[in-house]
């Protein structure tokens, strides 16, 4: 059978819960729970992420018509409506229809995206036939919880105004239902300005850049910076007084959602290495470069098996003595909704083959830490386990000791 003459079978007969030529909804939901979820959501309620536009009820609408979502101008630009056949090119590859998007997360199976999209058209419908995963009971409200005082007047927060937070007055968990509440892109009001504590001063150093993630000083001064949507790694020359960005050029362009940077060796660099989201590259680098002088060599070809969806970003640190490097990989969902059961002796069996703590299934090599011996061609270890979503990954210089941020657990309620 031709493939794509069945896809488009598939693709217009996509109605209520299961499509009679093959499409099921209740599987695009679960895919969308497993991969999208913690940028999207779909349905009132589902609790999806906040990082992405709003796609309930997406089917038949235009494209860029979330007002709460400031999308690129490649995709306000594009003129698309999300019918099946363009949600179906589209989602199998969004850079491709849309050069520019800040979507670049293909679904890259025929099946999956059929079925996803049969989700979208029945929640549009109103005929998807919800089931949702058991929860565990709320906690009863506590009596006297009372959100801080000072939470309402937010608009006065100053650089060095103190607030005071009783953790015994905060709501429970589930107290709240989970909220989505995306920021949206404005024009700077005339008269807004950011305040600083005194001695300091804010100001525009550079606006050419589009979704920049993180960031490294190169040892001449240049700012190195990743542009994770776009897939650049930029680099920003600063003027002679260090006020503004005299230039911004691209070092590398192509990457897979590229995040962390590090220069390597530490003190003389000869290499730049880019974490992508699911592998480590390096460029060749001297001090000065401004672009790369050739094409990346590959150091690690897979950081997890179940690499893609969910949390992305993926950041990088060399040890002090510049033998090892780590590698932090977020999690694939919130809190492993999907790990499936193993036995006491199964999970030992299992750590004892990967590390204490390690996840496995669709979590496997996720919401950790790795650790590469640098020059080797060996997997990575688990160096530390059960971090959600590890950023800001820093060496301490005084004593070596590893530092990161993280977000944890989403779906809590909100205050």
């Amino acid at each position: 059978m031709n493939i794509k003459w069945y896809t488009a079978l598939v693709l217009t007969g996509l109605v209520g819960s299961t499509s009679a030529l093959g499409a099921d909804a209740n599987a695009g939901k679960n895919y969308f729970h497993q991969q999208c979820a913690l940028c999207h959501s779909a349905q009132p309620g589902d609790n999806g992420g906040a990082q992405g536009p709003n796609l309930n009820g997406v089917f038949e609408r235009h494209a860029a018509s979330d007002p709460q979502f400031g999308y690129t101008k490649a995709m306000r630009a594009s003129s698309l409506t999300w019918d099946a056949v363009t949600l179906n090119r589209f989602l199998a590859s969004p850079t491709t229809v849309v050069p520019g998007s800040a979507m670049v997360v293909a679904i890259p199976k025929d099946e999956d995206r059929a079925n996803v999209i049969a989700y979208f058209q029945a929640v549009k419908a109103g005929t998807f036939k919800d089931a949702p995963r058991p929860m565990r009971t709320p906690p009863p409200a506590s009596a006297n919880a009372e959100p801080p005082k000072g939470e309402a007047d937010w608009k006065k927060d100053v650089p060095g105004r103190v607030h005071r937070i009783d953790v015994t007055k905060l709501p429970p968990p589930f107290d709240t239902a989970s909220a989505t509440n995306s920021p949206k892109l404005i024009d700077r009001p005339a008269n807004a300005q950011l305040r600083v504590p005194a001695g300091f001063k804010v100001d525009v150093f550079a606006s050419n850049v589009e979704g920049a993630r993180a960031m490294k000083l190169a040892p001449n001064g240049d700012i190195f910076l990743t542009e994770t949507r776009g897939g650049f790694v930029k680099v920003l020359r600063p003027s002679a007084d260090g006020a503004t960005a005299a230039s911004v050029t691209t070092f590398a362009q192509g990457l897979d959602l590229p995040f962390g940077i590090a220069f390597y060796p530490a003190k003389s660099p000869r290499w730049l290495y880019v974490a992508e989201t699911n592998r480590v590259v390096r460029y060749a680098y001297k001090v000065g470069d401004s672009q790369a002088g050739g094409l990346p060599e590959i150091v690690v070809p897979e950081l997890s098996p179940v690499g893609t969806g969910g949390h992305f970003t993926r950041d990088i640190a060399f040890s002090l003595d510049g033998k090892r490097m780590f590698v932090s990989v977020g999690s694939a969902s919130n809190v492993a909704e999907e790990m499936p059961k193993k036995s006491p002796d199964e999970i030992k069996a299992w750590e004892a083959a990967n590390g204490l703590g390690a996840t496995w299934g669709p979590e496997e090599k996720r919401a950790d830490v790795l650790v590469f011996e640098v020059g080797s061609d060996q997997p990575g270890k688990v160096f530390a386990s059960g971090i959600r979503n590890c950023v800001g990954l820093t060496i301490q210089p005084s004593n070596g000791v590893l530092w990161c941020t993280t977000n944890e657990r989403d779906a809590l309620g909100t205050v």
